[in-house]
Order: structure tokens, then C-alpha cells, then sequence
């Protein structure tokens, strides 16, 4: 991970399914989690999905704050 990673957490859209337009960052750890057991996707979409997942699992969402009030 580094930290443009986290960057596109907070900018990168689902660009398909039930929560198309939704930033990574923000999609429900249900849906992150739906992931993780079927299979991520390929590329830097499923590569940042596995990370959000991760992040959420932890309960380490709240170290994204910092990143989001920055960009307000």
C-alpha cells in the first residue's frame, strides 16, 4: 500500500452494480466483505476494494478522517 492508495479510496467511484457513483471509500462493509468471499475484481479496482475491505474489517475507517477533511 502507499499512500496515493488511500487518495483513491476517496476519489475512485464504483464504476458498476448496486452501488455504481459511490466512492470506494464509502461502500458498505457488507458489500466490501460480498467481495472478499466471491472475488475481487482485477486490476486497481479490486486491488483498492481488497484494501477498503481490509481497512474496514480493522475498524481503521476513521484513519481515512484526516484525508477527507482535507479535501473540504
Amino acid at each position: 500500500m502507499n499512500p496515493e492508495d488511500l487518495q483513491r479510496l476517496l476519489t475512485m467511484a464504483m464504476p458498476y452494480g448496486k452501488y455504481k457513483g459511490r466512492m470506494i471509500a464509502d461502500l458498505p462493509g457488507q458489500y466490501l466483505n460480498w467481495f472478499a468471499r466471491e472475488g475481487f475484481p482485477k486490476g486497481e479496482l479490486g486491488r483498492l476494494l481488497a484494501l477498503m475491505q481490509e481497512i474496514d474489517h480493522n475498524g481503521l475507517s476513521p484513519l481515512l478522517d484526516p484525508l477527507r477533511n482535507s479535501r473540504n
